[in-house]
């Protein structure tokens, strides 16, 4: 039976009636309906539930007969570094320290128009397979490079996605033992103000928000105490959310402690970094006291299987996490360090690299892969209650796939298919919606135009790093 009506929609809302679906709403108890429909109205959805949608509708503008088709939450990505899509195909063997030796003094040369085009490449990508909530861990800011973090976010508009900015930051340079070049990095000050001022101008924390920013330094040791403590701070007194990166490899953990004299997660804990306000990139390498700290306090992970392989940085404990309650999503990371930059590979990633752990095939189901993917994405988003589940009065986030096509057809249940198969075609992707992909397609930017910028800006970073 279809769930009821959402609550004080009017009559006469333009409507959007998808039917004959195989649909998983990914809800709290997994329902899943082999033919169902989904109905949309003012940007949220109407109802969902079994067979054909209720009759006397009125104001259906559209209606989709999804036949063949499985229709999900919009994927929700949980970490990236946008400017990384212009320094693909570098620095291909090396683990995470000597990886950024490599790039630093590359990334030290981007510029505004670099930051636009490479956020519009990262978003075009995402959108394109399914990610209709995304999220930039953006920390590089070279003096005189312009207003990045507005590009970024006019990007992101342009391409409809909903988005969250994490305005990064380092004051820790090559002069103080970090890895970034000096005149890449902010003074705690001028970090701290910085960020405080994109929130200001762009932080919306309504249910339907589009742009939403979160207090972000970098990571541990790209980043002083102060810089940490005072972050978190600004957060709270802010009512934002907070990121960074988190005990990723093995020689984080040894910087840690001879920097600090404690691990990642008790060097955190002593500078206000653990709560239901918080989400850590990787965290791959934690003991089962780290765990217990995460899942007593509420703090969630990234978890970005692809990134973590191509760097060599370990297999994350996601069993034992969601075994213990800390909120899970996945995240693409960087394209320098997965240069495919879309989130399907991550939901089969996710699966498959844990299940070469200890548990074994016990590891994560697909249902479990597709959970951490949308709803646990947009829990560590701190948007849980809005979009990365199908139900009535949520946000209509939400993707067609196509699964009645040689690659998908014979598999016998849509959700394996999506998760272990082929990246499927999206039939209809919508934000609140607004079509952002209609028939493999985005609506909203044209990919060709996108894809020459991107290839322009990189070649232009390219001679600058260079000298030329």
């Amino acid at each position: 039976m279809a769930a009821p009506a959402t609550p004080g929609t009017a009559d006469g809302a333009d409507r959007l009636v998808i039917e004959n679906a195989y649909i998983a709403t990914v809800d709290a108890a997994g329902t899943e309906y082999a033919h169902g429909h989904v109905v949309v109205a003012g940007g949220r959805i109407e109802s969902v539930g079994a067979g054909p949608a209720p009759e006397g509708l009125t104001g259906v503008t559209r209606r989709v007969d999804a036949t063949g088709h499985l229709v999900t939450p919009g994927l929700v990505n949980t970490h990236h570094h946008f400017y990384q899509w212009i320094t693909r195909g570098l620095a291909t063997d090396h683990n995470l320290f000597n990886w950024l030796v490599a790039l630093y003094p590359t990334w030290a040369r981007i510029d505004e128009p670099m930051t636009y085009a490479a956020a519009r490449g990262s978003l075009a990508m995402m959108a394109r397979g399914g990610v209709t909530t995304a999220m930039d861990h953006h920390y590089v800011f070279p003096r005189g490079s312009g207003d990045l973090s507005g590009a970024i976010i006019r990007a992101a508009a342009e391409t409809g996605v909903r988005f969250t900015l994490a305005r990064g930051s380092m004051d820790r340079g090559e002069k103080d033992g970090g890895l970034p070049p000096d005149f890449a990095v902010e003074s705690l000050e001028g970090a701290l103000a910085a960020t405080e001022e994109t929130i200001d101008r762009h932080h919306d924390a309504s249910f339907d928000a589009m742009t939403q920013i979160a207090v972000a330094p970098c990571s541990p040791f790209s980043v002083s105490t102060e810089l940490m403590r005072e972050g978190a701070e600004l957060a709270r007194r802010k009512g934002v959310r907070l990121h960074t990166h988190g005990s990723e490899t093995v020689e984080e953990e040894q910087f840690c402690k001879e920097l600090f004299g404690m691990g990642p997660t008790d060097y955190f804990a002593s500078t206000g970094w653990l709560g239901e306000d918080v989400w850590m990139a990787h965290c791959v390498h934690m003991n089962d006291s780290d765990i217990d700290a995460f899942a007593r306090t509420g703090t969630g992970v990234a978890h970005c299987p692809s990134s973590n392989a191509r760097l060599a940085a370990g297999i994350a404990r996601v069993p034992d996490l969601l075994a213990a309650g800390v909120p899970v999503g996945l995240g693409v990371d960087g394209t320098a360090s997965n240069e495919s930059g879309e989130l399907h590979t991550e939901l089969r990633n996710a699966l498959l690299i844990n299940r070469l752990g200890p548990h074994r095939e016990a590891a994560l189901t697909a249902r479990q892969a597709l959970r951490l993917g949308t709803h646990g994405g947009a829990r560590v988003l701190g948007r849980g209650d809005q979009t990365g589940s199908l139900e009535p009065g949520k946000l209509a986030d939400l993707v067609l796939w196509r699964m009645d096509t040689l690659a998908h057809a014979s598999i016998a249940d849509p959700v394996t298919a999506l998760v272990l198969g082929a990246p499927a075609p999206v039939t209809l992707s919508l934000v609140g919606g607004r079509t952002v992909v209609e028939d493999n397609h985005l609506t909203t930017v044209d990919e060709e135009a996108v894809a020459r910028s991107t290839r322009e800006a990189a070649q232009r970073l390219a001679r600058i790093a260079a000298g030329g």
